[in-house]
């Protein structure tokens, strides 16, 4: 699989400055996760995912949650990152990926 981050048309990447900001203990399962789903495809050993509304999905690393969208021929599209802070994920996470997605297939 390709797994490629949201960009917004401004040019700017939210994953990747989320990733970028975290310490190198925290980012290096993220990135372990992400060459699993890279290497092996979602059902990789390792790698939990589930399920949040119709075509999004959430890549779980440890306290932190990767929101994504997985297109036709094989492209993850991760839209949005945050750390879980409580049981339920945070209302305006989803709505954040969920806008993003829309702007994603949209082009699909």
């Amino acid at each position: 699989m390709r797994v490629v981050h949201y960009v917004t048309l401004a040019g700017a990447d939210p994953v990747g400055k989320y990733l970028d900001d975290l310490p190198d203990r925290e980012a290096a399962p993220i990135t372990a996760a992400r060459a699993a789903v890279e290497a092996y495809g979602l059902n990789a050993a390792g790698v939990s995912t589930r399920q949040l509304r119709g075509r999004l999905w959430e890549l779980r690393v440890g306290a932190h949650r990767l929101l994504f969208v997985a297109l036709a021929g094989g492209t993850v599209v991760l839209l949005h990152a945050y750390r879980k802070a409580s049981q339920r994920a945070p209302r305006g996470e989803i709505e954040t990926a969920i806008a993003r997605m829309k702007q994603v297939c949209a082009h699909e």
